[in-house]
């Protein structure tokens, strides 16, 4: 069978008699033999380029010595014009130490390299933002994993970079790392497993509590996981009008409340202690009587598909909304949400109706901090960005299986950029007063070049088709390990 190199309707290349779980099953195979495969033909998916031209001989010394050595001098007096005469003011370092890759756990410090360039390519394609991956060491002399060490590099790196994002570092030694950088340094550090996921969560939680016609505010929540990422969840949904009374959040250990003294007790849970104050003052216990009635399950937890009972859906309230968000395997399948009544469900999976996926927020949101040389990410601006993904999203059109706008709708991105440049102005965090207007054109001028860019690489052999050999061999995997 030849598969089309845009890898469209995967479920046509399976065979007819597979179930739907055989196909789900078999696709996460697909991808995964497919990156392998793909990663090993191209060995990674970054390289560096020069932006600059080189006319002759003499331009060497333009570039390089004697000319850079004004650029030396003028920098030296003043630190903020590296963002003007370098490529500090568009590079991004995303850094982590590897602890927590995707659902893999520790991966040693090389093993987040694949996440890391991920991440890099799509700020480039999506957002026209450069970014270098920087996978670090963070275990001291005992063995253990020491957040102060990832702290400190960031640091002494940070001069050259215009914004820092973090990336899987396990908890709770993320949320340590984040809230002291954040203040710490004089560029936006971001942590996007917590607050690019819970900027696109509240994104497509806005749009999908629209189409089941309730509030926010009224609504009965339930967070299954209370890692880096739903605990930010919590937090925005609650900055952005939930109401606590109403919500309750589980861990490997159960519900959180005022109760929970093993929270309370280990200073590193202090953001899990937060929402131990703040939510579920009935003290709901069991996960079955918190779904009971409702309305909204944000799942960030273990892969599927069982973590998520097929019974617990079916407790839920009339139209209820069901995030799945567990990579690679969702921990329920879509299909059977849908059977047990989910009027809404979302997953972290393109392929999958729903993506929920940091990719559609990260790349606009710090191309915006760029643009306006943001000292920090407020959570304001990240708040500002769900509303941002989500009012695009509805203008464009919304329904219960496409609440959200997709990486291919590279208008989002620019909006993203100049709704969260307005925010950081109004904010007093911006170095630089654009208008909505500049950041909007000049985000939408610099993801267009990069985008060209990639397809004059192909269009002139730099960047070569993979071959067909390649995709079928990934795809016979997959359907023999399934059969």
């Amino acid at each position: 069978m030849k598969i089309d190199l845009q890898l469209k309707n995967l479920d046509d290349l399976f065979p007819a008699g597979f179930s739907e779980e055989q196909k789900a099953k078999a696709k996460t195979l697909f991808l995964k033999n497919l990156s392998d495969e793909a990663h090993r033909f191209y060995g990674g998916k970054i390289q560096t380029l020069p932006k600059c031209g080189i006319y002759g001989l003499n331009w060497f010394n333009v570039w390089y010595t004697p000319g850079v050595s004004k650029i030396s001098t003028t920098i030296r007096d003043n630190n903020d014009a590296s963002f003007a005469l370098s490529n500090r003011g568009n590079l991004v370092a995303v850094v982590s130490d590897s602890t927590r890759v995707l659902g893999d756990g520790d991966c040693t410090p090389p093993g987040g390299l694949g996440v890391m360039e991920g991440k890099a390519m799509l700020m480039k394609y999506l957002g026209g933002v450069d970014a270098v991956a920087l996978c670090v060491d963070s275990k001291g002399a005992d063995g253990k994993n020491d957040p102060n060490k990832i702290i400190e590099f960031v640091k002494m790196v940070q001069h050259s970079f215009g914004a820092i994002n973090l990336e899987d570092i396990s908890q709770p030694n993320c949320f340590k790392v984040l809230d002291d950088l954040r203040e710490a340094c004089d560029i936006p550090v971001w942590h996007d497993d917590a607050q690019g996921t819970a900027c696109v969560t509240l994104a497509g939680l806005i749009n999908a509590l629209k189409l089941a016609g309730k509030k926010i505010g009224d609504a009965k929540i339930v967070l299954l996981g209370a890692g880096a990422s739903n605990t930010t969840v919590a937090r925005l949904i609650l900055s952005d009008g939930g109401d606590p009374a109403k919500m309750v959040i589980f861990d490997t250990k159960g519900s959180l409340h005022s109760n929970r003294e093993d929270i309370k007790n280990d200073k590193r849970n202090y953001r899990k202690w937060e929402l131990c104050e703040k939510t579920n003052p009935k003290k709901v216990g069991a996960i079955e009587e918190a779904l009971k009635g409702a309305d909204v399950l944000v799942a960030l937890s273990s892969p599927g598909p069982d973590t998520v009972k097929r019974e617990w859906i079916r407790g839920m309230a009339d139209k209820a909304i069901v995030f799945v968000c567990a990579n690679p395997v969702p921990e329920i399948w879509p299909y059977a949400a849908k059977e047990e009544g989910a009027f809404i469900v979302a997953t972290g999976r393109g392929d999958f109706p729903n993506q929920v996926n940091n990719s559609v927020c990260f790349p606009g949101l710090l191309k915006g901090a760029l643009l306006v040389r943001a000292k920090k990410i407020t959570d304001g601006m990240a708040i500002r960005c769900a509303h941002s993904i989500a009012d695009f999203s509805e203008k464009r059109g919304i329904n219960p299986d496409n609440i959200i706008a997709n990486m291919e709708e590279t208008e989002v991105f620019a909006r993203e950029a100049a709704d969260v440049a307005q925010q950081a102005v109004s904010e007093g965090v911006a170095r630089i007063n654009l208008s909505w207007d500049e950041v909007y054109n000049q985000a939408k001028a610099d993801i267009a070049a990069a985008r060209a860019l990639v397809e004059d690489l192909k269009s002139l052999g730099h960047i070569k088709e993979p071959p067909a050999e390649l995709m079928e061999v990934a795809l016979a995997k997959a359907i023999s390990s399934v059969q």
